[in-house]
């Protein structure tokens, strides 16, 4: 069973940061994708980064240089260190896991609760 604990969303001015970070089951961390959606209201669910089981990441264009995904192995756990923040980011963001990189894109994923990231 893959479990997806999310923790370290809440509210920040504009300009901020904010890590949040996803927990893992050992088996979903060794062998999946693992990153991050976000939906704001109104809005269709974008993917946001996802890293590889080899280590391989992606970034959204529009994160790309103020958002980085990274793991930690020892702790099965994927984080979202996000700088720069913009209002335009304040969505409702969820960690995810599949398989396959293209499982993962369609939103053919394990799904956690989802953290909310507030920017003002």
């Amino acid at each position: 069973d893959v479990q997806l604990v999310e923790s370290g969303g809440g509210s920040v001015q504009a300009g901020g940061s904010l890590r949040p970070s996803c927990a893992a089951s050992a088996h979903a961390y060794s062998s999946y994708c693992l990153g991050w959606f976000r939906q704001a209201p109104g809005k269709e669910r974008e993917g946001v980064a996802v890293v590889e089981a080899d280590g391989t990441a992606y970034h959204a264009d529009s994160v790309k240089g103020r958002f980085t995904i990274t793991h930690d192995s020892a702790r099965n756990t994927v984080y979202l260190q996000m700088n720069g923040l913009k209002p335009e980011d304040t969505a409702v963001y969820t960690c995810a896991a599949a398989r396959t990189l293209a499982d993962w894109s369609r939103g053919r994923n394990y799904w956690g609760k989802g953290t909310q990231v507030t920017v003002s």
